[in-house]
């Protein structure tokens, strides 16, 4: 197959099926830069509203830059993997303070920046400057692996060699942000990894994978390390019309969210024994009432959370020493940063 071709076909079936997305009627890189960081990990109908909420809680990189963390990690709640929103704070503060606002115009310059890898920086390049950059991410992974029948590892170094490279050649130089908006939207929505549309294919003539039943086999991944259990017990304890939180601060997940007294275990225990041990018995004492929720659980990449909630009425006496941890009322924890696990208790507990 021809290079020539295969850019020809993509850019042809993108402008005929492509989805309309604010993000692709702009080459506003702050807009464009904004759009795949929350697209990292996240399905265009999830991350949509999120885009259009910091678009309009910041307009431009500089307001952004002038945002505290907590603003914007809360603005960011609910859509994981929290070191983005870090990252995009701490980018656009450097961009703000070191550029004046301007971003960066080429792919090498951009990735310099705090949390913008190749990929991005080849999206940010190619839409917004018209950069003849090829970006790389798993749907054009899984493109050209199924099309030119690539079975090297994509998660390994020779992969990503092998990949980079064809990439680069396959790219068109006069339209490359049409060509790499096609490969993107064409493996989002056609060349998906489970039922992909071959019978509709405009490369089902040529398709190697196709021709040779490898569809359901590529790309080749080498196999992810083991999930990681973890068993989460937290102490909701309720003052009047409180509830005592605590910032994390540890290097673990969640780190800047707010979250409530933990107990992690190695291994499933009972509720009722942890209630009773002696280590614990300090948050008990004085309690009015103690209720355990339901199990929840909840997956992150690479470890899964069991927990359970305990929920302790303490009287209005109660009082704690620790100055990581404080009292806040349901209007205050609306407006704090939490883990999605958080929020969802809260909500069935308050029924909204």
């Amino acid at each position: 197959m021809g290079k020539r071709y295969f850019s020809d076909k993509i850019v042809e079936w993108y402008l005929n099926n492509r989805r309309p997305l604010p993000w692709r009627e702009t080459t506003n890189p702050y807009h464009i830069w904004l759009s795949e960081v929350i697209l990292q990990q996240t399905r265009v109908s999830q991350g949509l509203p999120y885009y259009q909420q910091f678009v309009e809680s910041f307009p431009s990189v500089i307001d952004l830059a002038h945002a505290s963390e907590q603003e914007v990690l809360r603005l960011w709640q609910g859509l994981g993997y929290y070191t983005r929103a870090r990252n995009l704070h701490k980018c656009a503060k450097e961009i703000a303070e070191l550029n004046g606002g301007l971003f960066p115009t080429t792919a090498r310059q951009l990735e310099a920046l705090p949390g913008i890898g190749d990929y991005t920086a080849a999206a940010i390049a190619s839409f917004a400057f018209g950069e003849v950059a090829a970006v790389l991410d798993g749907n054009v992974y899984r493109i050209l692996s199924r099309i030119f029948g690539i079975d090297t590892p994509i998660n390994s170094p020779e992969g990503k060699r092998v990949f980079s490279s064809l990439a680069a050649e396959l790219i068109s130089k006069e339209n490359p942000a049409l060509h790499n908006q096609g490969v993107m939207e064409f493996g989002a929505t056609f060349c998906t990894p489970v039922n992909p549309k071959c019978a509709e294919c405009p490369f089902k003539d040529s398709c190697v994978a196709l021709h040779r039943g490898l569809i359901n086999h590529l790309p080749v991944k080498i196999r992810a390390k083991k999930s990681r259990k973890r068993y989460f017990f937290y102490l909701v304890i309720k003052k009047g019309d409180s509830l005592l939180m605590r910032k994390r601060q540890a290097k673990d997940i969640w780190n800047g969210l707010f979250d409530f007294l933990l107990i992690e275990k190695n291994k499933p225990v009972k509720a009722e024994k942890l209630i009773s041990d002696a280590e614990h018995r300090k948050w008990m004492e004085n309690a009015r009432r103690i209720e355990v929720s339901k199990s929840y659980k909840h997956v992150l990449t690479h470890q899964t959370i069991h927990c359970r909630f305990i929920n302790i009425q303490a009287e209005e006496s109660f009082t704690t020493a620790s100055e990581d941890m404080a009292f806040y009322t349901r209007t205050e924890i609306a407006r704090l940063p939490k883990p999605a696990l958080i929020t969802r208790f809260l909500q069935e507990q308050n029924g909204d």
